[in-house]
């Protein structure tokens, strides 16, 4: 059976390109989403590729064909996203008292997994900044990959 290549609907964190690859690829999206993350930290080419893909691969059920409007519509899908990220990043983060205490629990979670980020990256940049990760980080990658890897063939042959 081929799958068309799309960006999901029903599994998206940000654009749904993560959700779309891995089942386009048969695959876990939380393994797609980290081997993303992974090419991101490989100079950025995972951010460039998935804000590409954000505007080039059709959004999933997308009665358009010509690239043309798929571009088009993309852009209207990622402005809409983006839109209302940043009303939720207002919403958490701009001091507005919360109108239910599920909401109030969000927002907390949310500040709170910010600031673990934060601190990771923090913590990432310090310790490259003494060299810690020079003789590491090829090491470090090659594991990765194989871990990656492992994975993925561990899953498909659990399908059968």
């Amino acid at each position: 059976m081929e799958h068309k290549l799309y960006r999901s609907r029903t599994d998206r964190m940000l654009f749904g390109v993560c959700g779309g690859l891995a089942k386009y690829f048969g695959i876990d999206s939380s393994l797609m989403r980290i081997i993303m993350v992974l090419l991101a930290l490989a100079g950025g080419v995972g951010v460039l590729m998935y804000f590409v893909m954000a505007f080039i691969v059709p959004l999933e059920g997308s009665t358009t064909s010509a690239p043309r409007d798929v571009i088009v519509e993309n852009a209207e899908d990622v402005r809409t996203t983006a839109e209302n990220l940043g009303k939720e990043f207002r919403d958490t983060f701009g001091g507005k008292k919360a109108d239910s205490e599920d909401v109030t629990q969000t927002q907390a979670r949310r500040r709170n997994w910010f600031g673990v980020i934060v601190i990771i990256i923090g913590v990432i940049i310090l310790l490259s900044t003494f060299g810690f990760f020079y003789q590491l980080w090829g090491v470090a990658w090659a594991v990765a990959l194989i871990v990656i890897g492992v994975v993925v063939i561990l899953s498909v042959t659990r399908k059968r």
